[in-house]
């Protein structure tokens, strides 16, 4: 597999950029949860920054998805439990690709489209492969990816990145409910496109 270079975005470079609406929310007084979300997430980046580069993908995948939660997680008031994280997290793509005027998410699809393809060919990140592993289910995995050229003509961004996500979540499930082995070897292609995309979209999202 080519190398897929790494975001030169860093936490620093959010945090700045951040400042402005940091003070805006200051300004305004009282409890400010957004900002609170956008210090959580950044420090748990900050973390995967400090990663050697190329080393621990499965802390790293980890920490992404922690610093990712820390924005879209959302209170159940009447249950009193978080709600459901798919839920929870499709409501926030939907809501950051409304206010994106600049288009930033899109680009960043149409920037990295070949990495967003090589995740939905990959069957051991479908769901669907994994309820009956089979030759002929790999193959059906796989129609997500031939779909995503329709997506992209249509400029269906809430649905690629809805894919995107489910199947580095279904990574970051096996990781933290103890089905792979840490530093294993059979996942360490997965994983690192995980990973990757996850730096790509925080950044971008």
């Amino acid at each position: 597999m080519t190398e897929i270079a790494t975001t030169t975005n860093t936490v620093r470079d959010l945090r700045h950029r951040w400042k402005p609406h940091k003070e805006r929310l200051a300004a305004a007084g009282g409890e400010q949860p957004t900002s609170i979300r956008f210090h959580r997430a950044c420090s748990w980046m900050a973390r995967v920054e400090q990663m050697p580069e190329g080393q621990d993908h499965d802390l790293g995948l980890v920490s992404l998805w922690i610093a990712y939660n820390s924005l879209y997680g959302q209170w159940d008031c009447q249950k009193r439990e978080p709600k459901p994280d798919r839920e929870s997290w499709r409501a926030f793509v939907d809501r950051i690709l409304r206010l994106d005027r600049d288009r930033c998410a899109s680009a960043m699809l149409q920037e990295h489209k070949r990495l967003v393809i090589v995740l939905l060919e990959d069957q051991y990140l479908s769901g669907y492969f994994w309820q009956e592993p089979s030759v002929k289910r790999a193959g059906q995995a796989k129609r997500a990816a031939f779909n995503a050229q329709t997506w992209y003509l249509e400029e269906r961004w809430t649905m690629i990145l809805d894919e995107i996500l489910a199947r580095v979540y279904l990574m970051r499930c096996q990781l933290v409910h103890g089905a792979a082995t840490y530093g294993g070897k059979l996942n360490r292609t997965s994983l690192k496109r995980c990973v990757i995309m996850m730096q790509r979209l925080l950044r971008h999202c």
